[in-house]
C-alpha cells in the first residue's frame, strides 16, 4: 500500500494515477500548473482512496422508523468489482439499506463514500447521478415503449433538427445489448419480450449510463434455470468492468455460484462479512438466525384424527381428472408435483374459488353443496393463496383490517364495526403469531415477507378452520420465517386442524407431511405415507417416469 501526506499537491496526484477527476462535484480542487514549475495547491487526502481501499462504504449507518429501529450503527465496506452477496432474514434490514444508498430513503445518521469521496444521497436521482442502479425481480420500465427507447429513456440522441433519432437509438442499444449477449430487434416494444429479458434491457440501460453500482434484489425469483445462468454471465460481464455487484437473494445456493463474499445482516446488525470460500449453506444460516439448518424442518407428532376434508372424484375440464383423497384433524398432507400438474387449480376449487365440473367435497361429513368461497368459509375451510400481496392481502389496509376480514360478522352488528372488538382480535393474533409490526395500524405492504405471511394465516385462524389449505406457504421468505411458518403449521395440526399443504419446495414436502399426494397431469398418481416418501420417488411419478 502507498501512503499519503496529510496534504499534497494535486498535481502530483493526479501525476502518480491516484486522484482523478470525477464527476462529482468537489472530488478535488482546481489545479493550476506551468510547465515543471507548477503552484502547489494544498489538498487533505483524508477523502482520497488507495489502491486497496473500497469503492464503496456505508459507515454506522442508522434509520429509525415510527417504531422500529431498521439499521443500528451498520456499516459495509465493497471493492470495485466485487459481486457481494447481502443475507439475512426479512427484516433483518436488506431492502432498507439498500434504499438508502439508492437514495429512496434518508439515513437518520451515518456517512456513505463513493470512491474515497463523501456523498449526501437524498433522492432517487441523486442515486442515479452517481451511477447506482437497482434491478428488482419486477423492473421498472415502461411496457408500451420499445426496448432501445427504455434503455436511453429521458436521454434519447437527437438529430440535429433537434428529433429523436431513432437509428442511432436502436443501433447504440442493440450495441449493449450484444455486449450482454442478448441477440433482440431493440424496436420491439418491452412488453412483448420474457421477464429475463427485461432484466436483461434494465442492465443494459445501467452499463449504458456508466453505473459504477448495480444492486440485485431477488432477481431470479421469477426465472427458469437457463434464464437464471444468462443472468449470472451479465454478472461476470458487470464484475469485469469493476462495477460493483449487490446481490441479494433467499436463493443461498446462488449465491456460491456468483458472490466474491457474503455481508449478514440480522435485526438491523451487521453479522459477519466473509469470503465466500470461507462459508458453506450451514454457517450462513446458522448467522442469520442463530440455529442449525438441521432445526429448520422439525415436524411435530400429533394426534390424527378421524377426515375433516373427503374429496371424491373432482374432474374440471383439462385440468383435473377424478381426483379422491382426505385430509384428518392434526394432518399436514403434503402435495407435490411440477409446475402446471394442477396443484394450485385443486386447491381453488376445493375452496369454490374455481367451478367444478364433477365431483363431490365433504367437510366434517357434511356435503358443500352450494359452491363459493363464502360458504367454504362458513363449512370451516381457510385458503392461503400462492401470491400472498395480490390475492392473500390488501397491502395499503392495516394490519387490523387485513386480520379482521374474515371476521365481520362477529365483529359487527347491523353493518357496523365493533372498534374494540376488532383491535383486540387483532392484537390477540399479532401476538399469538409473533408478527413483528410497530403497531396494528401499521399498512401490511411495509411488514416483511414472513410477517405478511403470519398476517394471512391469522386471517384465517379467526374462522376456526377445521381446514387450512396453504399453497406455497414459504415462497419468497427466508430461511428463519420459513421455521417459524413450520413451527405454526405444526401447532396448528397439534390443534386439530388438517392443513392441506401444496409446494414446489421438495424437502419442505418430505419434512413437513404425514402423508403426501403426488399430482402428475391432473391426475392423482400417488398417495405415499411419510415412511416410504423419497424425493427419487416423489419426483418419478410427478414427472410420469413412475406410473
Amino acid at each position: 500500500m502507498l501512503f499519503l501526506s496529510r496534504t499534497c499537491c494535486t498535481t502530483c496526484l493526479l501525476e502518480r494515477g491516484l486522484l482523478r477527476k470525477c464527476k462529482v462535484e468537489g472530488s478535488h480542487c482546481a489545479m493550476k500548473s506551468s510547465d515543471n514549475n507548477h503552484k502547489h495547491n494544498e489538498i487533505s487526502t483524508d477523502n482520497i482512496k488507495t489502491i486497496d481501499s473500497p469503492f464503496l462504504k456505508m459507515v454506522d449507518i442508522n434509520k429509525v422508523f415510527p417504531g422500529v429501529q431498521a439499521l443500528k450503527d451498520f456499516s459495509i465496506s465493497i471493492k470495485s468489482g466485487e459481486v457481494r452477496a447481502l443475507v439475512g432474514e426479512n427484516g433483518a434490514g436488506k431492502s432498507t439499506l439498500i434504499k438508502i444508498l439508492a437514495g429512496v430513503y434518508q439515513m437518520s445518521s451515518g456517512e456513505i463514500y463513493l470512491d474515497g469521496v463523501k456523498q449526501n444521497i437524498l433522492t432517487p436521482s441523486d442515486g442515479l447521478n452517481l451511477g447506482i442502479v437497482s434491478v428488482h425481480q419486477e423492473t421498472n420500465l415502461q411496457p408500451y415503449l420499445s426496448i432501445a427507447e427504455n434503455i436511453y429513456i429521458g436521454r434519447q440522441p437527437l438529430t440535429k433538427w433537434g428529433y429523436v433519432d431513432y437509428r442511432k437509438m436502436n443501433d447504440d442499444a442493440a450495441k449493449w445489448l450484444k455486449e450482454l449477449g442478448m441477440n433482440i430487434d431493440p424496436s420491439i416494444p418491452l412488453g412483448a419480450i420474457s421477464i429475463a429479458d427485461k432484466q436483461m434491457v434494465a442492465i443494459a440501460r445501467a452499463v449504458s449510463i456508466d453505473a459504477r453500482i448495480m444492486i440485485f434484489d431477488e432477481p431470479t425469483s421469477s426465472l427458469t434455470t437457463a434464464e437464471t445462468s444468462r443472468l449470472y454471465e451479465a454478472i461476470k460481464i458487470l464484475k469485469q468492468k469493476n462495477i460493483v455487484v449487490i446481490y441479494i437473494s433467499h436463493r443461498l445456493e446462488e449465491i456460491f455460484q456468483i458472490c466474491d463474499s457474503l455481508t449478514v445482516m440480522r435485526d438491523g446488525l451487521h453479522v459477519a462479512t466473509k469470503d465466500i470460500s470461507e462459508v458453506n449453506t450451514e454457517d450462513i444460516i446458522q448467522m442469520m438466525i442463530g440455529r442449525n439448518l438441521s432445526d429448520m424442518y422439525k415436524k411435530t407428532d400429533t394426534t390424527i384424527g378421524e377426515p375433516v376434508l373427503e374429496v371424491q372424484d373432482l374432474s374440471v375440464k383439462g385440468i383435473l381428472k377424478d381426483i379422491s383423497f382426505n385430509v384428518r384433524s392434526g394432518e399436514i398432507v403434503g402435495v407435490s408435483g411440477l409446475v402446471g400438474a394442477g396443484r394450485t387449480e385443486m386447491g381453488r376449487v376445493i375452496f369454490g374459488d374455481l367451478p367444478m365440473d364433477s365431483g363431490k367435497i365433504f367437510v366434517n361429513k357434511k356435503p358443500l353443496v352450494s359452491r363459493s368461497p363464502l360458504d367454504s368459509i362458513s363449512a370451516g375451510i381457510g385458503f392461503v393463496p400462492e401470491d400472498r400481496k395480490e390475492e392473500g392481502l390488501i397491502l395499503t389496509l392495516q394490519v387490523m383490517h387485513n386480520i379482521s376480514m374474515t371476521l365481520f360478522s362477529k365483529i359487527s352488528k347491523l353493518g357496523i364495526i365493533n372498534s374494540k372488538k376488532e383491535k383486540a382480535n387483532a392484537e390477540y393474533y399479532v401476538k399469538k403469531l409473533s408478527i413483528k409490526t410497530p403497531s396494528i395500524k401499521q399498512q401490511v405492504q411495509f411488514l416483511s415477507g414472513g410477517n405478511q405471511q403470519r398476517v394471512v394465516i391469522a386471517k384465517w385462524l379467526g374462522i376456526n378452520p377445521k381446514v387450512l389449505i396453504v399453497d406455497e406457504p414459504t415462497r419468497g421468505i427466508d430461511v428463519g420465517a420459513k421455521a417459524e411458518i413450520y413451527s405454526l403449521l405444526n401447532e396448528l395440526a397439534k390443534q386439530g386442524v388438517g392443513i392441506l399443504m401444496i409446494s414446489s419446495d421438495l424437502p419442505e414436502i418430505l419434512a413437513m407431511s404425514d402423508r403426501i399426494l403426488v399430482i402428475h397431469q391432473g391426475q392423482l398418481k400417488a398417495e405415499l405415507s411419510k415412511e416410504e416418501a423419497t424425493e427419487k420417488k416423489v419426483m418419478g411419478y410427478a414427472t410420469g417416469q413412475i406410473a
